[in-house]
């Protein structure tokens, strides 16, 4: 099932409007937000959005799109890849 997964990826696109809407496909998850900076598992990469009152409009997760607004001041990505469950509770418990 992973396999199915991964040869069905979804293209990555990234719409910008005037740095205070933004619009990206190829969304797998959300790994954390508040109003400074939003993190998430694309499929170019581990992305974050930094800027000030962001506000996750909508995340459908069957299609992958994640919009948002608030005043947008960098995009990043890193090859970082999504931890599995255990690490974060083996973390927890150290």
């Amino acid at each position: 099932m992973i396999e199915e997964k991964k040869n069905n990826k979804v293209s990555h696109n990234i719409i910008l409007e005037n740095r205070n809407k933004l619009s990206i496909s190829g969304v797998n998850d959300v790994d954390s937000f508040d109003d400074k900076q939003i993190s998430a598992f694309t499929e170019m990469g581990f992305l974050t959005i930094k800027g000030s009152n962001l506000h996750i409009n909508k995340f459908n997760t069957q299609n992958g799109e994640l919009n948002l607004s608030g005043k947008i001041d960098s995009l990043l990505y890193s090859n970082r890849e999504k931890s599995s469950t255990t690490n974060l509770i083996s973390k927890l418990f150290k």
